[in-house]
């Protein structure tokens, strides 16, 4: 899968309020040509992405409850 497709893809399910994980080892990219330094970056952009469109993001809290990891 290409960056853009794959980052369009992502976007897409973001925008009908899906939840996403992004990793190096699924699309190292930022952009097509342009690698990401770190996980970081690829985090940084899903949450740009979303918060773009309006939707919230989870805390760490909040994310370890919805994917039962909560003690």
């Amino acid at each position: 899968m290409t960056p853009a497709v794959y980052w369009s893809v992502i976007a897409h399910a973001i925008a009908i309020g899906g939840h996403v994980r992004v990793g190096m080892e699924d699309c190292p990219y930022l952009q097509p040509g342009v690698y990401a330094t770190s996980n970081a970056q690829l985090v940084e952009k899903a949450v740009r992405i979303a918060r773009e469109i309006g939707r919230e993001i989870a805390s760490p809290a909040e994310a370890r409850v919805m994917t039962g990891l909560a003690h």
